[in-house]
């Protein structure tokens, strides 16, 4: 996306500068923790060039007036397509030509410069990846797994999408059979998805069936659980792909189930029940799980937040993800509120920022991102208030600069 240099205070007439672009005088959060003093980061192209408490010389040159400097956040569960407007390809369209770049923009608008989205039409969100890549189509960075595997008649393509044949064909991939998940897992690596997600509603140890409840279909769903061996299966043939493989669970048992089989990540976690099992913690510990909570979703569930806390606590590795989706409340904003509600269950404003920045980036394996460090990309957000003091500080935003160049000025 083109810069802005009229946002910027030009240095050339000084003399020769070093680095494309300085961000001066600013404390930092760099992923990690915040560091002391006063920094200068500078730029070059789309990466992080110097981190240095001596004054540098750039082309352009932004000054943080003691503002805080911290790497762009991750939204590591997000559904971009409207589940309830898109219905055939006429809708489709629609959404994509009149919706489509106002959704985006408003993840930059709230701080959001990296989003992966776990659950859509694998063609348009492909299609929509290659566009922000091409710099045809403005947004933040987007990772994508294509349509979501489910056990034939799973949720989603038994809930959300049970009325809506279309659209279950293209967000949800429905697989009974060991052959078809390969099969499906296979195809989705060849279109260049960034991870898969299997969705284990209900995968518990005690039967097949599962009653899915959701305040939308208050009579509940009795679903089909995804069985374990397909569990494994699909898992085994991501991992021969080399892609990280996450899996939607609610319960502790399906929990168990999908780090046994060697998940990498678990979508929600735990929410429908108190996690009372500690060796359901070890488990996630020793397998190096990755926990994202979706409290946004999922807090109006009693034991969400506790159980949050307890993973936490012992260091789980935790991966702010909110569940956002068209439909209810802002894309960019409901993001900002997960992280809200990660404190509020007990998770301290640095703990929920390392959650948004670093663990984001370690569960989309992108090692890239999430820091503030020499090497790294150049994601970045000025804020004007120290956001470890206050996790609401992240809405008191001056600018967000993405792959090196700026992309909202509020200043």
């Amino acid at each position: 996306m083109p810069q802005e240099p009229e946002a910027l205070a030009s240095n050339e007439a000084r003399g020769p500068a070093t680095y494309d672009l300085v961000i001066r005088r600013a404390h930092i959060f760099d992923g990690y923790q915040a560091l002391a003093g006063l920094y200068d980061v500078a730029i070059n192209g789309g990466e992080i060039a110097s981190v240095s408490v001596e004054p540098l010389r750039g082309i352009q040159e932004v000054d943080a007036a003691e503002g805080w400097v911290m790497p762009g956040l991750i939204d590591t569960h997000i559904h971009f397509y409207d589940v309830r407007a898109v219905s055939g390809p006429n809708s489709m369209r629609a959404f994509e030509e009149n919706e489509l770049s106002g959704k985006l923009g408003l993840f930059l608008d709230h701080g959001i410069t990296t989003i992966k989205s776990v659950g859509d039409p694998t063609d348009g969100i492909l299609d929509t990846r290659a566009k922000i890549g091409a710099g045809t189509l403005r947004g933040p960075r987007l990772l994508a797994t294509g349509c979501g595997i489910t056990g034939r008649d799973g949720h989603p393509a038994a809930t959300v999408f049970s009325g809506n044949p279309w659209a279950r064909e293209r967000f949800t991939g429905e697989v009974d059979s060991v052959q078809q998940i390969r099969d499906l897992v296979h195809h989705l690596a060849d279109r260049k998805v960034d991870a898969i997600k299997l969705l284990s509603e209900g995968a518990c140890a005690h039967g097949p069936k599962y009653l899915w409840q959701n305040p939308a279909f208050p009579d509940g769903v009795e679903l089909e659980r995804l069985p374990l061996d397909l569990l494994r299966a699909g898992i085994e043939t991501g991992h021969e792909r080399g892609l990280r493989v996450t899996v939607h669970t609610t319960q502790q048992a399906a929990a168990r189930e999908a780090i046994e089989a060697g998940a990498d990540g678990l979508e929600h976690g735990v929410t429908v029940e108190p996690l009372t099992d500690h060796s359901l913690i070890d488990l996630m510990l020793e397998h190096g799980v990755t926990y994202a909570p979706t409290l946004w979703i999922d807090d109006a569930h009693p034991d969400a937040r506790g159980n949050l806390k307890k993973v936490a606590e012992v260091g789980v590795h935790i991966a702010l993800g909110s569940d956002t989706f068209s439909g209810r409340g802002l894309f960019g904003a409901n993001t900002l509120e997960e992280a809200e509600l990660m404190v509020a269950a007990g998770m301290t404003p640095t703990q929920v920022l390392a959650a948004g920045t670093r663990g984001a980036s370690r569960q989309c394996v992108r090692p890239d991102l999430g820091t503030v460090a020499p090497g790294k990309r150049a994601d970045l957000l000025v804020l004007n208030a120290d956001p470890t003091a206050d996790i609401g500080n992240l809405r008191d935003l001056s600018m967000v600069i993405l792959n090196g160049r700026l992309a909202v000025d509020k200043r």
